[in-house]
């Protein structure tokens, strides 16, 4: 049996739903072994990612994400946020935002978010008269912010995948969570712009600054408040390193939420962190086959052949940038971010740096289309993830998501073409 014919049953195979891992696993093994070569580089391939260092803290910051999303946190961070932000004209719409991009940002799942804080801020915008296109718009897209901001797993799994390409300027991860914060408040900005814009003429929803509101809900959420800076502080600051601020930040969250809130039993901690260990199991599999099949792909050099079609087509790095956006938002409709990371970035991080692009921009560029995708019509993830959880028809998501696309979209392409909005803080 050929080759092609060997790849082309595996294709089929996954199209009617062979597991993504066993695709690409098949795939590396039939590539090794018709190369003639010894199929032990599959096994030491993930024996080299089990070397990561920075591996270590994907485990920990989903399980933090997990204790964080069964506990009453997304409660405390709204009210927060309303008692300092509600004096503002939106206020809900600027709420929404932010408490939906920390909550991301931490769990490090945009489906959670819709799920947990939908439930919360859904009915609070139809209260202050929003329309329902609109509650629903702004809750979907809602759902999607954050994964640019610290400590997200993507970019996390962004910088393990390309520390293990062995580049000549190796990506820092300090630097990729740095490199986000900017564009992540671009996204944020436009959205408000376009939020007062579409709902100008109708009563202000903002409430009058209440102290003792504020002081109140400064205290409830007293123990969750120093979370991002002991995370970034003590990563800035060089107190630890991203491994050892997992660690610290899970210790902190099961103390908080076990033995202060008492929101969570002993007794579910086994179940809960069963289920996050689960997700990082499967990201890890695919992660740690992916990296053996991109070892294959490396050693035929088909890098170097791709990158050589495509500057016979492609000659502009502003031309590439372009179909590069549109194959990204493609990608983020119909892959999840994780799977898209693993398969997609070692072969375009090769392609973009040969057109000059810094792996820091890139990893920025990537991430905010996938950011997009999750709500690209027709088959994006959180469209269906807000259809089911407000019981509404796809169609009426759709409707309701389209302008926050068009208007996230013109966000993306400035961060596309405008590298200094990421690079500017780490350079």
């Amino acid at each position: 049996m050929s080759l092609g014919l060997l790849v082309s049953i595996i294709l089929l195979l996954a199209l009617l739903g062979m597991p993504l891992f066993a695709v690409i696993l098949s795939l590396a093994l039939s590539g090794f072994y018709y190369a003639d070569i010894d199929l032990s580089v599959i096994a030491i391939e993930i024996y080299r990612l089990t070397n990561t260092p920075l591996l270590l803290a994907l485990p920990l910051f989903t399980l933090a994400g997990y204790l964080l999303s069964n506990s009453n946190t997304s409660h405390r961070l709204v009210r927060l946020t309303r008692a300092f932000l509600g004096w503002l004209p939106g206020e809900l719409v600027i709420v929404s935002l932010i408490t939906s991009a920390l909550f991301t940002a931490f769990t490090g799942a945009t489906g959670i978010t819709i799920v947990a804080l939908g439930a919360l801020l859904y009915p609070a915008l139809k209260r202050a008269q929003y329309t329902n296109t609109f509650s629903l718009g702004l809750v979907t897209t809602s759902g999607s912010m954050g994964l640019l901001l610290p400590p997200s797993l993507p970019l996390i799994i962004y910088a393990v995948i390309v520390q293990q390409m062995d580049l000549e300027t190796p990506v820092v991860i300090k630097e990729l969570f740095v490199a986000g914060i900017l564009p992540s408040l671009l996204m944020i900005s436009f959205v408000i712009a376009w939020s007062m814009w579409a709902n100008r003429g109708m009563a202000n929803d903002h409430i009058p600054f209440d102290k003792k509101e504020a002081l109140e809900a400064l205290n409830d959420a007293k123990w969750e408040i120093p979370l991002p800076f002991i995370i970034l502080g003590g990563i800035y600051g060089g107190i630890f390193a991203i491994s050892e601020a997992a660690a610290i930040t899970v210790l902190y969250i099961l103390i908080v939420e076990v033995f202060v809130y008492k929101e969570i039993k002993v007794k579910e901690l086994p179940d809960i962190t069963k289920e996050a260990m689960l997700v990082v199991g499967g990201i890890l599999l695919i992660l740690a086959v992916s990296l053996a099949l991109t070892n294959y792909l490396i050693d035929v050099e088909i890098p170097t052949r791709l990158f050589d079609w495509v500057k016979q087509h492609i000659s502009s790095p502003i031309t590439f940038l372009l179909f590069l956006n549109l194959f990204l938002l493609i990608l983020g409709a119909i892959l999840d971010i994780f799977s898209a990371l693993v398969i997609m970035v070692p072969l375009i991080v090769p392609l973009a740096i040969g057109f000059g692009i810094d792996p820091v921009h890139l990893g920025i560029i990537f991430l905010a289309n996938m950011q997009l995708g999750y709500f690209t019509p027709p088959v994006g993830m959180n469209l269906f993830i807000a259809s089911y959880r407000f019981r509404r028809p796809i169609t009426d998501i759709y409707k309701a998501t389209i302008p926050f696309f068009l208007v996230l979209l013109i966000a993306v392409l400035i961060i596309t073409y405008w590298p200094t909005l990421s690079l500017a803080l780490i350079r």
